[in-house]
């Protein structure tokens, strides 16, 4: 295994929080603690290897982004040692670094100086940031007449413009236009290949999934997981929902699913099943109708009740889903069994293996309440129809024909 480039031993951040505008200065003149610590990151201890992307995800206020200072040297740690090797490149929160009254050119100069690069390599990379940035005359402008998305734009090309060792970025990718967005993550594959170490943050699973080999959930502080995106992000959908936050605990997983499970358990989903021609299907054909039949017993009545369903394919990315309250069908809430059946009239997935998460809340989406959320309850295999070969997730049923262009005999 190779030697890691980024290092965090016993890490630990705390703050001091004051009652009132002087005291601290009372503290300073008199000795006496005036102080309330707040500690905000306690105890983590990871590493990063070359070439490796590593996803910090968490709720609001679990310490993503102070964790990400601490990494970068833009603040110290109470407690522990953070340890970096090679030239480090960040982009942390949005205008962070930025004079508004210089332009755009001026400010990524200074960036680039400031990551250590030499004035003449600097003036030499200036012409590859601006082709990037993609904004031109505005370029030249001062920044405070840009938008969010412009300012991500000079920020990520002067951070990228020379490979670093390590790049860290912090929510700022999120700000930008679709198109920009395809052009940062192109960019920080390619330095992956390279070699490079990335340390992102963001609240967009997809991206964590797409980039990242490695997530680490952060929560009250502390790592609360850490290991193959796919399951970290179980763990956090989880604990979005409040009941979960407060203390996370897993309900223990039935034999018929081999995902996590978590909720409050006033309603609970007995079974999950998949039919094609009135028979239970592990192994299904695409584009021929399917119904998928969930049995759930409410075991204490609640006030809102609503069941949504999600596809992923075997890499984790969502494929489909939706719930019941989009539908608007009313469950009953009331204790006892009963069963729902979703008819899946075109059920046109594409040839492969998929898997299927179930899960009973509260409201339109689980942070309402979450009953129980059962990931990956089954995985199941799509075979492709009759008809012309396809790949891909979806089948969307293309029918090709030629004729002669309008107005040609």
């Amino acid at each position: 295994m190779s030697q890691p480039i980024l290092s965090a031993r016993g890490v630990g951040k705390c703050f001091r929080r004051y009652p009132g505008r002087w005291a601290q200065l009372r503290e300073v003149l008199t000795g006496t603690q005036t102080h309330v610590p707040h500690w905000v990151l306690r105890e983590l201890t990871f590493d990063v290897a070359p070439g490796e992307a590593v996803g910090l995800v968490g709720r609001n206020g679990a310490g993503k982004s102070t964790l990400l200072k601490l990494l970068t040297g833009v603040q110290l740690p109470t407690t522990g040692a953070i340890e970096r090797r090679g030239l480090v490149s960040a982009i942390l929160e949005l205008g962070v670094g930025f004079h508004p009254e210089f332009s755009g050119r001026e400010n990524a100069r200074q960036m680039a100086l400031l990551q250590g690069l030499p004035e003449q390599q600097v003036r030499e990379l200036m012409p590859a940031i601006e082709e990037f940035a993609e904004i031109g005359a505005y370029f030249d402008q001062p920044v405070h007449t840009y938008s969010s998305g412009m300012q991500m734009r000079v920020a990520f090309s002067a951070a990228t413009a020379v490979q670093p060792d390590i790049l860290v970025v912090d929510e700022a990718l999120a700000v930008g236009d679709a198109y920009f967005q395809h052009k940062c993550y192109e960019r920080i594959r390619a330095m992956r290949e390279g070699g490079a170490a990335v340390v992102l943050v963001s609240h967009d699973p997809t991206s964590i999934r797409s980039l990242c080999s490695r997530a680490i959930l952060l929560h009250d502080g502390r790592v609360l997981e850490d290991g193959p995106p796919s399951m970290v992000l179980e763990t956090y959908n989880m604990l979005l929902a409040p009941d979960m936050s407060r203390e996370y605990e897993a309900l223990p997983v039935s034999e018929q699913g081999e995902g996590r499970r978590a909720g409050t358990g006033e309603v609970h989903i007995e079974s999950v099943e998949l039919r094609q021609d009135g028979q239970p299907r592990q192994v299904l054909v695409s584009e021929v109708p399917a119904q998928l039949v969930l049995r759930l017993q409410v075991k204490r009545a609640v006030a809102d009740l609503t069941l949504g369903i999600l596809i992923r394919d075997r890499l984790g990315n969502d494929v489909f889903g939706t719930n019941t309250h989009h539908h608007g069908v009313a469950l009953p809430h009331e204790p006892g069994m009963f069963e729902l059946t979703w008819d899946l009239h075109g059920f046109h997935l594409g040839c492969g293996y998929y898997s299927l998460t179930v899960a009973a809340h509260a409201g339109a989406e689980h942070p309402a309440g979450n009953y129980d959320w059962w990931d990956r309850c089954l995985t199941f295999q799509v075979l492709p129809a009759n008809g012309p070969i396809s790949i891909g997730p979806c089948s969307l049923g293309a029918t090709a024909s030629v004729a002669a262009p309008a107005g040609v005999r």
